[in-house]
């Protein structure tokens, strides 16, 4: 049986109705962005804090679990940052939902390009190495970055029937 890494995530996070309307605010959508340079800066200080490295990373993974739920609801949900998030719920629900073919294409596609990038990032942390560093993230975000268009597109073509 495969894993289902998108509702694994959302379990992790223990993303409930009221994570999800606050999420959907366009400041947690836009700082969530943070996480992956936030982490890298976190884990490359291991070269200068050593084992008090696991005081930065510790504090990423606890923003990386608050920030869905750090800021209200927006005023207006006209935003693409929004959207994406009302489309990556329509998408997590796809077990019970009719998700037009092309729409879990690209958000499997992306999903394994940012898992992808996953690789030469962690390679560049292991080795000090800026370029497979900014390689991995450029992949991990670009690609997550073009997921929540996606999740945009998908909830527009649902909301119009």
């Amino acid at each position: 049986m495969a894993i289902d890494v998108f509702s694994l995530s959302e379990r992790l996070m223990r993303m409930d109705d009221a994570a999800w309307a606050r999420h959907s605010n366009p400041l947690s959508v836009w700082s969530r962005f943070s996480v992956m340079p936030l982490l890298t800066l976190a884990i490359a200080s291991r070269v200068w804090l050593g084992w008090g490295c696991l005081l930065p990373i510790t504090l990423v993974l606890i923003w990386t679990y608050l920030n869905p739920r750090l800021f209200g609801p927006p005023q207006n949900t006209d935003s693409w940052a929004s959207k994406g998030t009302f489309g990556e719920r329509l998408f997590l629900a796809r077990h019970t939902l009719t998700i037009p073919a092309h729409h879990l294409r690209w958000a499997k596609s992306l999903t394994l390009i940012s898992a992808l990038g996953l690789l030469p990032w962690a390679w560049g942390l292991w080795t000090l190495d800026l370029w497979p560093i900014l390689t991995g993230l450029t992949l991990t975000m670009g690609a997550k970055a073009w997921f929540v268009d996606r999740m945009v597109w998908l909830y527009e073509d649902v909301e119009k029937g």
